[in-house]
């Protein structure tokens, strides 16, 4: 394992791109960086990423460019970045404190969402908002299907919400845990669906008949993130207790 230091405070969120040469990392010091893990560690290596006045509390690539990536801030913006030059291309000013984000499969769209729980959708041929849709169950993480057709949201009341897309009227609901539900992720091959949740557990659904086929129950504290392998074949998963299981 290596360590990769230059951020002056907390790391929220991190992130490969889609061809997997680059990782991307955001944090409460207000930017975010890019590496490419595969030349070196040295801080100086990294590309910083200035820009938000306030926290960066998620990020995502592009999943149809890899030098593309788009942070959510709690300074009420998104920004647009190119990871070749550090330079913020587009900045997308939202109504609220920005705290979790998703870019749909096809590139066309960024999902945003707000701590008051309301979810903008942004064109990124024209870096508009197109829709906010508010909801009233704390939203903790957002993301779609694989397919681009349904639009997932993790919800407090420990429910998975799936929604059509972009209709955003309700196809299913998920009763997945006993308690707030944190974290989803698919599975690259498009058979699973993972979620996570202070219950201490990781569940996987397969994705026919939203069924769960598996429960992962080693960890103690609350899951606060999940991520699948590239291939399909790890699931990762890490809770407030310091630990990693995979």
């Amino acid at each position: 394992t290596r360590e990769y230091r230059a951020h002056k405070a907390n790391v929220h969120t991190v992130g490969w791109n889609s061809d997997g040469r680059r990782l991307a990392s955001g944090s409460v010091d207000k930017t975010a960086r890019v590496w490419a893990p595969e030349r070196t560690s040295d801080p100086r290596s990294s590309l910083e990423l200035r820009g938000h006045t306030d926290s960066v509390d998620q990020l995502v690539w592009d999943p149809t460019h890899p030098d593309h990536l788009a942070t959510a801030s709690c300074d009420k913006t998104v920004r647009i970045w190119d990871a070749r030059s550090a330079k913020s291309i587009h900045k997308i000013d939202t109504s609220g404190q920005n705290i979790n984000i998703s870019w749909s499969p096809d590139g066309q769209h960024i999902a945003v969402g707000n701590k008051d729980d309301m979810i903008s959708f942004i064109d990124t041929r024209t870096f508009k908002i197109e829709q906010t849709v508010q909801f009233k169950v704390e939203v903790n993480e957002i993301s779609w299907n694989p397919v681009g057709n349904l639009f997932l949201l993790t919800t407090g009341q420990g429910s998975v919400k799936v929604l059509e897309y972009p209709s955003m009227k309700d196809v299913h609901l998920l009763e997945a845990h006993t308690a707030n539900c944190y974290c989803l992720e698919f599975d690259p091959r498009g058979k699973y669906l993972a979620t996570g949740s202070a219950d201490a557990l990781v569940n996987l659904w397969e994705l026919e008949e939203y069924t769960c086929v598996r429960t992962f129950g080693k960890l103690d504290w609350p899951i606060r993130t999940i991520s699948f392998s590239f291939d399909g074949e790890f699931l990762a998963s890490a809770s407030e207790d310091l630990a990693i299981d995979i």
